[in-house]
């Protein structure tokens, strides 16, 4: 049997965890006094003397261009990475994320536009919105672009 004077004896004691509420034993004012600087929160850790409030003093961020629209560019692949996929394939969205050239999420949110930087070798039907150079650089190696604006 265990007696006490043979348990070993702990050296170190957890920190105690500063916690707000009434059962924490540092209840109401948490330990940091009454009034004062220093029993502020760390958000105002600089107490001002009551000027106006972060919202009111920056007057743009509340009214100007509140309501614009949120819009984004399409996700850019040049032709140089298309060399990794098969001759002769279809190239769209679903092709695209099956080779990781893309992400789906991505894709699906913002569209595709491939341009024109680089070189091609194989020819590719393309089922996506190309540039002029990139066009020109498909229909050159032999591939065709069968893409149509709406």
């Amino acid at each position: 049997m265990t007696t006490l004077h043979s348990l070993p004896k702990i050296t170190e004691r957890k920190k105690k965890r500063l916690g707000q509420g009434h059962g924490s034993g540092r209840g109401k004012t948490a330990g940091r006094g009454t009034k004062g600087q220093k029993a502020r929160g760390k958000i105002r850790s600089v107490f001002t003397g009551g000027s106006l409030s972060l919202v009111r003093r920056l007057p743009l961020i509340r009214g100007k261009l509140r309501n614009k629209s949120i819009s984004h560019d399409p996700i850019i692949v040049n032709i140089k990475y298309l060399h990794i996929l098969p001759e002769k394939s279809t190239i769209n969205m679903e092709s695209l994320v099956k080779h990781g050239i893309v992400k789906k999420k991505d894709a699906e949110v913002y569209g595709i536009k491939i341009l024109g930087d680089g070189t091609i070798q194989k020819a590719f039907t393309v089922e996506l919105p190309c540039s002029n150079s990139a066009r020109k650089k498909i229909e050159k190696a032999g591939g065709k672009v069968t893409y149509k604006v709406a």
